[in-house]
């Protein structure tokens, strides 16, 4: 085994006031390693890595994100890596690699630790880069959360507007064809030979139809049935051809075959042109509601994701808790569609606006909801309780699912934990939810479960500034 040199391992800061004599001793039990460019120097989640003293070249470092090998940063010589790792005996945090031809110096953990502990400067050096390590490691993280959990929320909302979307496209294509049905009857009428006293009754008892329609509740489904195959046979005998496409919405405004006779009496040879014209007159009506009601939830999406984020305002405003649970709620809805789980509302309608970081309070409501929903799986009970207790604001969010285990419970609020399966979701996301109440608006989250009974419960100062 060949070592490096006291005046190769000068150059490094982690030896800054070390004299000679101690560095000395590092060299002895350092072991010098070369690397071609690309070449792996050293795995993620390696146990008891090794310090490595970089120097000539660069090392690139690598994290594991679901599969995925993401940068995390480079290391140009002279430096020194896997010192922390090496200190707190955790296995090493990220991949690292050759970026160019490598020289570098090994030195056991072990080894590494012994002469650390008998040199104060360099501990401290040591544990003054731990933090800020450990911070940008954290920021990465929950970063990646947000984008995955945003990812994931867009996927459901793209979900939740195709659906309207959708309808209003079939609507409004389904319209056109009634307005151009609607717009060339009369010509039909003249062409035809109707006179002015029939064309009068005929408008007569499309206006009939349509009134009765619109105050017509609606009608069991066995019953419709019964009634459109009906008035299929009659159509088919007045010589309507596709007389299948005018029997539902007929059937529903209750026409019989009384209403239609009479309508071929007056209409003579134009009684195809007039049954499609009553029977247009009531689909245009039918198609301009569900219209009017796939934009209206297209603009309630809409705003809830506007309100949710609060966008076009500042990161604190006057928040009302009970708009931004029921706004989460709508962001969900995609994940309750197609549950049985029910969701319970208990709002103090006394409970008072006041000044927060609204957008963050709302992850804290989709992560708490996310993981209650999840928890119930398909059915169960979610109460949410909204309510002003003192100087606080106070949330709860009971589900009446399996529990969390005692020892998981100790373990929730740790950055990072959680109890889903790898590459499902973003975790439990409790961490960045106590972090957003405690850090942010100076208040507590806190968990009670047991079989049948999870109880987080969140406590919000009222008068409180946050920070």
């Amino acid at each position: 085994m060949s070592n490096p040199t006291i005046d190769e391992l000068r150059p490094i800061d982690l030896f800054d006031g070390l004299d000679d004599e101690h560095l000395a001793e590092f060299a002895a039990r350092a072991e010098l390693r070369e690397y071609k460019a690309g070449e792996m120097v050293a795995r993620e989640g390696e146990r008891e890595p090794a310090v490595y003293l970089l120097l000539d070249g660069i090392a690139e470092a690598f994290r594991d994100v679901n599969g995925r090998q993401e940068p995390s940063g480079e290391h140009a010589s002279p430096t020194w890596m896997g010192a922390i790792a090496a200190l707190t005996g955790s296995p090493l945090g990220v991949q690292m690699q050759a970026k160019t031809d490598l020289r570098l110096a090994a030195i056991a953990p072990a080894d590494f630790l012994d002469l650390a502990v008998e040199n104060r400067s360099i501990m401290q050096l040591v544990l003054a880069r731990v933090r800020p390590v450990v911070g940008r490691i954290t920021a990465i993280e929950q970063n990646r959360e947000r984008l995955e959990s945003l990812g994931t929320m867009a996927a459901g909302l793209a979900h939740e507007l195709n659906n309207p979307a959708a309808a209003a496209k079939r609507a409004s294509s389904e319209l056109a064809e009634a307005l151009e049905v609607l717009g060339s009857t009369i010509g039909l009428f003249v062409e035809s030979g109707v006179e002015r006293g029939e064309a009068e009754q005929l408008v007569a008892i499309q206006r009939q139809v349509l009134a009765a329609c619109k105050a017509r509740a609606s009608i069991p489904q066995l019953e419709l049935a019964d009634a459109e195959d009906a008035l299929g046979d009659v159509l088919d005998g007045l010589g309507v051809s596709d007389g299948y496409r005018l029997v539902e919405p007929l059937a529903q405004a209750g026409v019989d075959a009384e209403l239609l006779a009479r309508v071929a009496e007056l209409a003579g040879p134009a009684t195809e042109a007039a049954v499609r014209w009553i029977a247009a007159s009531l689909l245009a009506r039918e198609l301009a509601a569900e219209l009017a009601e796939s934009t209206e939830r297209m603009s309630k999406l809409v705003g809830a994701v506007k309100t949710y984020a609060y966008m076009d305002r500042g990161g604190l405003v006057e928040v009302d808790l009970r708009e931004g649970i029921d706004t989460t709620l709508t962001i969900l809805g995609h994940k309750l569609k197609h549950t049985t789980i029910e969701v319970r509302r208990e709002f103090d309608p006394e409970l008072p606006r006041f000044h927060a970081y609204g957008a963050e309070l709302n992850q804290v409501w989709t992560n708490l909801l996310d993981n209650a929903i999840d928890a119930l799986g398909d059915s169960g009970t979610i109460t949410i309780t909204a309510r002003r207790d003192g100087d606080c604001a106070e949330v709860e969010i009971l589900d009446d699912g399996p529990g969390i285990p005692a020892d998981v419970q100790e373990r929730i609020f740790d950055p990072f934990f959680t109890t889903k399966e790898v590459g499902r979701g973003t975790g439990l996301g409790l961490d960045t939810a106590r972090r957003i109440v405690a850090d942010r608006h100076g208040g507590s989250l806190g968990v009670e479960s047991a079989p049948g009974r999870t109880l987080f419960r969140v406590r919000l100062p009222i008068d409180v500034q946050p920070g």
